[in-house]
């Protein structure tokens, strides 16, 4: 039914930008998904350039995950089972390359040196205790060595091991 179509327009962007500004953790999402249950998860994201994204990857077999930018930039970094970095990725809203699609059980992070609005599509439903597996080598969020972790996260080069 038309009653049923979803719109996410400027007024909305701006105000998840604003909502990701006051966010402790520096980032807020607006699903577009109805329920955590539905077999396709969509949001949108908008995230600050001090939020912390913390290496992870997704365990279960059928869970990909697909990113696109919306607004501005966003790298994604990719590492091997050593912590090492193995590839990065820019998404640049307008740019060369506004998405991809990453398999399962593919360690990654992301960061951004700006403001950044971008769209995740992942494979559902959502089940908090199965979502993600954290890296053992990366701090937890809200820990004393986020912001240098972070920091290092952004200047790092391929072949850097954390």
């Amino acid at each position: 039914m038309l009653t049923d179509i979803q719109l996410f327009n400027h007024a909305q962007r701006n105000a998840l930008k604003e909502s990701a500004k006051a966010s402790p953790r520096r980032r807020a999402n607006h699903n577009v998904h109805k329920s955590y249950e539905d077999l396709v998860q969509r949001l949108f994201i908008a995230m600050e350039p001090d939020s912390y994204v913390r290496p992870h990857r997704h365990t279960q077999q059928h869970k990909w995950e697909f990113f696109m930018a919306v607004e501005g930039s966003i790298d994604l970094l990719f590492f091997d089972d050593n912590a090492v970095l193995t590839k990065r990725i820019t998404l640049s809203a307008g740019g060369d390359c506004v998405g991809v699609e990453i398999p399962p059980n593919v360690w990654h992070a992301t960061v951004c040196f700006e403001p950044v609005v971008f769209m995740e599509v992942k494979q559902g439903p959502y089940e908090v205790m199965d979502d993600k597996g954290f890296a053992s080598w990366a701090p937890e969020e809200g820990d004393v060595a986020v912001a240098p972790f972070l920091e290092k996260l952004k200047e790092a080069e391929l072949g850097t091991q954390f």
